[in-house]
């Protein structure tokens, strides 16, 4: 495709999405012509060109405003602006009508920048997924196929520089892959043999074979794009409360109108003209449209602010409860702690050689797949050794691991299996301080007794400690529910300085304490990342996954952390925060407005053009003031 074919079909997509700010625009210089002609004394010309920018500006809404009414069966706003720019014309106001939808017009037109501007992150994801893979053919070949063809199990081929298709596992080749679109971390990480790809993020180095594991409309990538979209359609309790208030109240403003046009001129006397034209002013001022437009923009905003940040939330209604929880609770493996113990600390006794010990053990470990095995053999290559084989492997579940080696039996695990006394003795008892420290500790015997004692622990995310503190710093408490026992539990909260921790906790045990501290709080929030975690994340007030959680978790949760940093928790609760206050700023300000210039009307202080001024530019300033939760909220 060449550049000028490309250019050529973006233009319109540019067009269309300013043309109402366009209408706008060339209806005010409609209006400013047809107001210089009136000076000039031809009438006739000057109405029909406010005529042509009567049409011009309020083709858009008055359109809306008609499909809503046949849609809904009941009056809306809009309609209320068409009839008050008609009026205005019928009595001769001409110019005030026109002001009237020129406002209107620029108001719409803010509108919508914000609904583009939430879209962009959509439109960019979109623009990140492949359509199309280089299928592997039976006899080493490759043929380009539409990702949507593909099946599970497919061979494909990912080239440098190109996107990965589908989710799926290495075959074949090592490469480095930016993730930047899955997590945003903008370093890129080194994928090799049986390591998983997500679709959608870039093969940067090497070429690479790879299996499909996942429907190309499963894939991690395509639930992003489907939980962005979902956000900015579901509306929160206050924008939906806002709908219900619109159509009750136009039809009190149609009536309270209709009302006005006679009585004052039989209870206070007024001519007719001026009769009908305070009617027509208090259809301008009392009509809601700033009050109808406080929520919509704020909360389009901030979600595209957290998208903006890698924080999708699922729709406004979690993004308003996030402002007022009182309190978290965090899962800890996985969660608060990286999910990958690391060995802390290497025991031997007494004349015994460090490093054949050592070897010795990670030679035995590396028959396992345990993750604490993988952590002691990562630990013996850091310190230059290599495994060997071992020919007699017994492996003892819920214990450890029994072994041949040289017609000698080596035994590898947990006290009970390797001797009770014997661990509590090794090392003037340095078992006990081990555990105190929360950490795990892994024994290896001989025939002479405990050879070497190995500890390891699950580490806490850089973050972790930062994240707590944010959240205090909110008023917000920080408890811990984990299945470990009670003195790792105990360690690690100490070292997040979590306010609680409840350990021994299985997963349905969380859910009942989730209950209990929805009692006690009102507003709890829960943040995990695995299956097990999932009745809680459904249980509490907001349900907060981390990016790289199971599925399960990222379909039961609310809002998801795509970077995995939980100091965006924080980050999320003040732009929910800010929302809430910015709502909240515009209510009041539109409804003090729509007050003011109902009783100045009453008083005949406030003609139709400041009428049209006051309320269409209180209109606008509440969009402007919603649309400061596009910037970044410190």
């Amino acid at each position: 495709m060449t550049t000028e074919t490309t250019e050529a079909q973006q233009t319109p997509r540019h067009w269309t999405a300013h043309i109402e700010l366009i209408a706008a625009l060339l209806s005010g210089l409609l209006i400013v012509s047809a107001w210089l002609i009136g000076k000039d004394g031809n009438e006739s010309l000057s109405i029909a060109l406010y005529i042509i920018a009567f049409l011009i500006g309020g083709f858009a809404k008055a359109k809306e405003g008609i499909e809503e009414t046949i849609a809904d069966k009941q009056l809306n706003v809009e309609m209320l602006m068409v009839f008050a720019a008609i009026g205005s014309a019928i009595i001769g106001y001409w110019a005030e009508g026109a002001i009237l939808i020129f406002i209107f017009a620029v108001s719409g037109a803010l509108e919508t920048y914000t609904l583009n501007k939430s879209h962009k992150e959509i439109s960019a994801l979109m623009n990140m997924q492949p359509e199309e893979a280089w299928l592997l053919q039976g006899d080493g070949s490759t043929k380009s196929v539409p990702t949507s063809s593909l099946s599970v199990g497919a061979a494909i081929v990912v080239r440098p520089g190109e996107r990965i298709p589908v989710d799926g596992i290495i075959l074949q080749g090592t490469t480095s892959i930016d993730m930047s679109a899955i997590n945003g971390e903008s370093v890129p990480v080194t994928k090799e043999k049986n390591d998983e790809l997500f679709a959608g993020t870039m093969n940067i180095s090497g070429v690479i074979h790879m299996e499909m594991t996942k429907p190309s409309s499963d894939t991690l990538f395509q639930k992003i794009i489907t939980l962005v979209q979902n956000a900015q359609s579901e509306k929160s309790p206050s924008q939906q409360f806002i709908e219900k208030f619109e159509g009750t109240y136009v039809k009190i403003v149609i009536l309270t109108v209709l009302v006005m046009m006679f009585l004052p001129h039989f209870l206070f006397g007024w001519d007719w003209t001026t009769t009908f034209y305070r009617a027509i002013v208090l259809l301008v001022v009392a009509s809601p449209c700033a009050l109808v437009a406080s929520i919509m923009p704020a909360t389009l905003a901030a979600v595209s602010n957290g998208a903006k940040r890698g924080i999708l939330f699922k729709g406004g209604v979690h993004l308003e409860h996030l402002g007022s929880l009182q309190a978290i609770a965090f899962d800890k493996t996985g969660t608060l702690t990286t999910g990958k113990p690391v060995v802390t600390d290497f025991f031997v006794r007494s004349k015994a050689d460090r490093t054949q010990a050592l070897s010795l053990l990670a030679s035995i470990e590396a028959q396992s797949n345990h993750p604490l095995a993988l952590a002691i053999v990562n630990y013996a290559q850091e310190h230059g050794l290599t495994t060997r084989g071992i020919e007699h492997i017994e492996d003892v579940p819920g214990f450890g691991i029994r072994a041949v080696v040289d017609e000698q039996e080596i035994l590898v695990g947990n006290p009970r299996f390797v001797g009770a006394q014997e661990t509590k003795d090794f090392h003037q008892g340095i078992i006990h301080e081990l555990y105190e420290d929360g950490k795990t500790v892994v024994f290896i015997k001989d025939s002479q007794g405990i050879l070497a004692a190995v500890a390891l622990k699950d580490t806490l995310r850089p973050e972790a400690v930062q994240a707590i503190q944010d959240l205090r710093q909110l008023g917000i408490q920080s408890i811990m529910l984990t299945g470990d026992n009670e003195k790792t539990a105990h360690a690690i909260a100490k070292e997040a300085g979590l306010d609680r921790y409840v350990a021994n906790c299985l997963p349905e045990m969380k859910v009942e304490q989730m209950k209990g501290l929805l009692k006690e709080y009102g507003n709890v929030g829960m943040v995990g990342d695995g299956i097990n975690d999932a009745p809680a994340l459904a249980t509490a007030t907001s349900g907060i996954a981390m990016g790289e959680g199971t599925d399960v978790a990222l379909e039961t949760a609310d809002v998801i952390l795509m970077q995995n940093d939980l100091t965006k928790i924080s980050y999320a609760v003040k732009v929910s925060k800010k929302m809430q206050r910015v709502v909240k700023q515009n209510v009041f300000f539109s409804v003090s407005v729509i007050a003011i210039l109902i009783m100045s009307n009453f008083m005949q202080v406030v003609d139709l053009p400041l009428g049209v001024i006051g309320h269409e530019g209180s209109t606008i300033l509440v969009i402007l003031n919603g649309l400061r939760l596009l910037n970044r909220i410190n």
